[in-house]
């Protein structure tokens, strides 16, 4: 950490919320401090801020492209990101994105809860923890997790007007320039339903730091497909951050009591199981181990691999 912090002010953090394009802070929770930890991977986005709901449950928040919206989707550090979440003892991420649509039917304003996920980013993005002298291969069939997406959506009462959908595909497109028609006629014709440019490689490392993992979906516009429609414009995608981030705030409310209810009566199978269950994911052998790296790596995941 940076600077002397006080553990005991993130002692019982279990969830953190990580706020895409128009969440950058959460309304109606007590502030309790700040944290701004200095991982092998570098600083977070931002400074993680620790808070209490109003039913006295600790969250941690992170914007993911910092607080101004400095960082563009291939600049976000995620690899400190969720390396920092993990080593103050987060098991659960509800992540929040803005995307746009490639069906009729989710229209802007409404929420995804995505269930897979599409690759098109291009490589330039650190992916992995599992470098440098340390090859690891860890499960990712199923990227979100069912279990924290179906609390979300018993929860979605409270965003009145507001239309879910769940068990979508999310194609991850490099940026930060929108997609070319072509481009998001492709999408469609693959079967990927939203679109957004942010989910990976943050979804890949969480499932390697064993963090259960989900992420909330807000429509804004329909990408270009949508010939009847104007071209995605960033005043259209404006237009409808801000009402998307208000719905967001409320969902939380909601749902951060469930989850902790959830973890805490040890209800979330799919989370438990994720504990312990890149132990023994590494096949390089010992002796060709890189020192220096398995030292990072004791930061994400003690007691594993030294």
């Amino acid at each position: 950490m940076t600077g002397p912090v006080n553990a005991d002010l993130y002692s019982d953090v279990k969830i953190a919320i990580i706020g895409g394009s128009g969440l950058y802070h959460l309304d109606n929770l007590k502030v309790l401090g700040e944290i701004n930890p200095e991982t092998p991977w570098g600083h977070p986005s931002d400074k993680i801020i620790i808070s209490e709901t109003p039913d006295g449950h600790k969250i941690a928040f992170l914007a993911r492209h910092g607080r101004g919206h400095f960082l563009n989707p291939s600049e976000v550090p995620a690899r400190a990101n969720i390396a920092a979440l993990k080593h103050i003892g987060v098991e659960v991420i509800l992540a929040f994105s803005a995307v746009g649509s490639l069906r009729e039917e989710i229209k802007p304003r409404d929420f995804v809860l995505p269930s897979q996920i599409v690759d098109r980013t291009k490589g330039i993005r650190p992916s992995t923890y599992f470098e440098n002298g340390v090859t690891a291969h860890v499960g990712f069939a199923d990227p979100f997790d069912k279990e924290l997406s179906d609390i979300i959506f018993a929860q979605g009462n409270v965003c009145e007007g507001v239309t879910f959908h769940t068990n979508k595909t999310l194609v991850c497109m490099e940026g930060p320039a929108f997609s070319t028609r072509a481009e998001s006629h492709m999408y469609r014709s693959w079967g990927c339903d939203i679109i957004n440019m942010s989910v990976l490689p943050e979804a890949k490392l969480a499932r390697e730091a064993e963090i259960g993992y989900q992420m909330v979906c807000m429509s804004t516009d329909y990408d270009c497909w949508k010939e009847t429609e104007e071209a995605v414009s960033v005043e259209a995608v404006i237009a409808n951050l801000g009402a998307n981030s208000d719905n967001a705030k409320k969902l939380l409310l909601a749902v951060i009591p469930a989850v902790t209810k959830a973890l805490d009566a040890g209800e979330l199978k799919s989370v438990a199981a994720l504990q312990g269950a890149n132990k023994y994911a590494v096949i390089t052998s010992k002796e060709k181990r890189n020192a220096e790296q398995l030292k990072k790596l004791e930061y994400l995941l003690p007691g594993y691999f030294i």
